[in-house]
């Protein structure tokens, strides 16, 4: 795969957010338009495929026996799913209705395939499966964007739902909450936070992890703590590490006996130096000194790929990100005229031609915009090409479902949104 982009990034200094966005405080922001210049080049449904950069965990998940080690490889699949958003302050393109996506990552042991299946609200689905027919892994998002004046915060409304087959076992969660720092001035950065619970559905057990707001001196940026217990709460291990670099199982004793040792110390170093300042500021704070202090008897579930040396020309891309809009000849001949590699305005983008990326993405909207007034006009309702609404079969709620037959590549009759 290509290791980097036609083109670096633009500099984003001479343009400023605040001038589109203080119209715009506490609305919804799926309505508002942006220059393409705080894109990334890359498509919504593009950037959603990035939770399977580590799926190498969940093949790991299903070769173990035991349910609580199996719980451990999930946990780390879905704390790995969102390291990827570590640093891209870019946002991605929103999809147009119909647009899809695909991937076959022979190496990973993956293929999946996406679809906009909703414009307003914007809703994104996807369906995953293991080559060796090991997993399923498949969920819709509906990223509720708020402006808060200095901040963007995106809760991902949705269910990720994972199968592990051999097991018969389904785990469900939801994903945490990202939020996007210093939109007027300042330097961009970003923190994720919330708790996410992921449950096996066989066997009752939960994992509980809370994603750390980042507090007042930065000492929890990027933390991520919780516990594995069974159906009756009793905690079978704990978890913990940083959404942006690892995650370590331990034994709860051990870690909770270390976590009340740790708040003595820090106790006793604010009681030393009392601070007058509790102003809440904005600025990015600068991670401890010492990474994710390993507490002894820890076993390591997952750590992260280090980023490619020319990954802040590229957008902050990882290695994985880089390689997810090519496109080759024999990839042009077989996938449907609806796949994101195929939009213009994002191609454009790539190759460094901002000004036609810029009157190409107001020709889609524009494109768009028609297409759905003459629906209107004439009754006739969208109807989605890959997927369904109907129960989701493990928590019973609302949920798009994969309608199969994609991969036999019989593309008749799909819309032209490009």
């Amino acid at each position: 795969h290509r290791t980097s982009l036609p083109s670096p990034m633009f500099s984003r200094n001479d343009f400023s957010i605040w001038s589109i966005l203080r119209k715009c405080i506490g609305m919804e922001l799926s309505k508002i338009t942006m220059p393409v210049i705080f894109n990334e080049p890359l498509s919504f449904l593009q950037r959603l495929t990035e939770y399977m950069e580590h799926t190498y965990l969940i093949h790991k998940a299903s070769s173990l026996s035991s349910t609580t080690e199996r719980m451990q490889c999930v946990a780390a699949f879905a704390v790995s799913a969102v390291a990827s958003q570590w640093e891209r302050t870019g946002k991605p393109f929103n999809p147009l209705l119909g647009e899809t996506y695909e991937l076959i990552r022979d190496d990973l042991g993956f293929r999946l395939l996406s679809e906009q299946v909703s414009h307003h609200p914007p809703i994104s689905a996807f369906y995953a499966e293991g080559l060796n027919n090991d997993f399923v892994f498949h969920g819709s998002i509906y990223p509720k964007l708020k402006f808060w004046g200095k901040s963007v915060e995106a809760e991902p409304k949705g269910t990720m739902t994972l199968e592990l087959l051999e097991h018969n076992e389904a785990y469900t969660w939801t994903n945490p909450t990202c939020c996007v720092h210093n939109i007027i001035v300042g330097k961009l950065w970003i923190e994720q936070y919330g708790n996410v619970e992921i449950t096996n559905h066989k066997t009752g057990e939960k994992c509980v992890l809370s994603f750390k707001p980042c507090g007042l001196f930065g000492k929890e940026l990027h933390k991520v703590e919780g516990y594995i217990q069974d159906k009756s709460k009793k905690k079978l291990c704990a978890l913990y590490g940083k959404w942006t670099e690892c995650l370590y199982s331990v034994d709860p004793a051990t870690f909770e006996a270390y976590k009340k040792n740790d708040k003595k110390n820090t106790e006793e170093k604010k009681s030393s130096k009392q601070v007058g300042n509790t102003e809440e500021s904005d600025e990015m704070p600068l991670p401890d000194s010492e990474s994710v202090y390993v507490i002894p008897g820890s076993v390591l579930l997952w750590k992260i790929t280090p980023r490619p040396p020319n990954s802040a020309q590229m957008y902050n891309f990882t290695s994985f990100a880089m390689a997810l809009n090519e496109l080759d000849k024999e990839m042009e001949s077989v996938i449907p005229k609806t796949d994101c590699r195929l939009r213009p305005d994002i191609r454009a983008m790539e190759n460094g031609e901002i000004d036609l990326a810029s009157e190409e993405k107001k020709r889609l909207e524009e494109k768009q915009r028609t297409a759905r007034k003459n629906r209107s006009k004439s009754e006739e309702d969208w109807k989605t090409r890959w997927f369904h609404q109907g129960p989701n079969p493990h928590t019973g709620t609302q949920d798009w479902l994969y309608s199969g037959s994609y991969w036999d590549r019989n593309y008749f009759n799909l819309p032209d949104i490009y």
